[in-house]
């Protein structure tokens, strides 16, 4: 016969075991003065370097905002406004998985297409290309053998799918990774053609509007909350910086996406508590574990998951500080993600960006930020299973 303990001794157990973990958080815990100066500190640097004209800076949890605070200014011109936590930036590939990857998901949950469909099945404009190996899956991990090509003024949508049927794939599909925005041009429009609307009116539906998500959209109407970027010499301030988009007329799946940090915080939090945020389901928990599993190319050395980033080239904003199972996307424009369900943490990075060139730089910035976040706000998984000892 199992031994089973009296109810009193367990209570005491039980509390013994709370007041472990209260303590051992209230040591993990950020002091919300000293410690995060280190925040305020590494902003300030690259503002006096000269690396951004200000930016947002949002850290949370599944539960929660941690941290939010805005620095700087709107761009670098003297006379720009200062930044405020509600500015809104244009999130250039951010785009990828805060539009495309999910909507692309969510048509998958509602069977209307398949991961394993092969692209020509939604674009019969590659038959005869040698393209039939190609799935939707190759598209969302960029490993379709498709490079990037430019488009026609006239009519940029067309040459992009004849520009990517025509080309000669590069390498073997589905082994060789090569980042390349035609991959998620291809995906906006398939998603047009599964729907019969684009997918600015998609993702609005499916997850903005559910979400909450009230200030993100494609070609935003209140331009003077917005951040600005630079393209061509010329100083942006609603219009998206990406050239393809702007030639594609602001909706794309590859760019073309604003939004503010509070926003992006309910989209994070949606993706740490497995597709729900205030009882709202928007994708099915196992979407987001498809989503964010491990795909590997490059013989191992690249990671990526669908649409997001997991360990890559372009993964410094990972730091030093986020577990192997993290994930997150970056942004040319100056913005970046990084969420750890591991940690319960996420991080989110705007930023009015004024120097591209310095790219070492700004992805060392990235990376500094969120290995500071790690160290202030993640809390261990160790204290987070004790934590959960009551409900055993």
């Amino acid at each position: 016969m199992r031994y089973l303990p009296s109810p009193a001794p367990r209570r005491a157990l039980t509390l013994l075991v709370s007041l472990i973990c209260l303590c051992l958080l209230a040591v993990a815990a950020p002091c919300p003065g000293a410690e995060t100066a280190r925040i305020d500190a590494l902003l300030a640097d690259a503002i006096g370097r000269n690396l951004i004209a200000g930016g947002v800076v949002l850290v949370g949890s599944r539960d929660k905002v941690l941290f939010e605070r805005a620095y700087g200014k709107v761009s670098g011109a003297p006379e720009a406004r200062a930044m405020t936590p509600d500015t809104v930036f244009d999130l250039a590939s951010l785009t990828k998985v805060i539009a495309t990857t999910p909507a692309v998901l969510k048509l998958a949950e509602e069977g209307r297409l398949s991961l394993l469909d092969p692209v020509v099945k939604w674009f019969p404009e590659f038959t005869g290309h040698g393209k039939d190996a190609v799935l939707v899956l190759n598209l969302l991990t960029h490993t379709s053998g498709l490079d990037d090509i430019p488009l026609s003024d006239a009519a940029p949508l067309a040459s992009a799918i004849e520009g990517a049927a025509t080309q000669k794939l590069k390498g073997e599909v589905g082994s060789r990774f090569k980042y390349a925005d035609l991959n998620f041009i291809l995906l906006a429009e398939l998603t047009r053609r599964a729907t019969g609307a684009g997918l600015d009116l998609y993702a609005k539906a499916s997850f903005y509007r559910p979400l909450a998500m009230s200030d993100t959209t494609f070609n935003p109407s209140d331009k003077g909350r917005c951040s600005a970027t630079l393209a061509e010499d010329r100083v942006l301030s609603g219009e998206v910086q990406d050239h393809l988009a702007r030639q594609l007329g602001g909706v794309a799946g590859h760019a073309g996406l604003f939004s503010t940090a509070g926003d992006l915080a309910r989209f994070c939090r949606m993706m740490l508590s497995g597709g729900t945020l205030d009882g709202k389901r928007v994708l099915a928990q196992r979407s987001v574990d498809q989503m964010t599993a491990p795909y590997f190319s490059r013989g191992g050395d690249v990671v990526r998951g669908l649409g997001w980033d997991i360990a890559s080239p372009y993964s410094s904003p990972r730091g030093l500080g986020f577990s192997r199972t993290s994930f997150g996307h970056t942004g040319y424009s100056g913005s970046s993600i990084w969420i750890d369900p591991a940690a319960d943490t996420f991080v989110v990075l705007l930023t009015a960006r004024t120097d591209y060139k310095k790219v070492h730089e700004f992805s060392r910035f990235r990376g500094e930020l969120s290995t500071i976040a790690s160290l202030l706000f993640a809390v261990p998984p160790e204290l987070r299973e004790m934590a959960h000892f009551n409900d055993e």
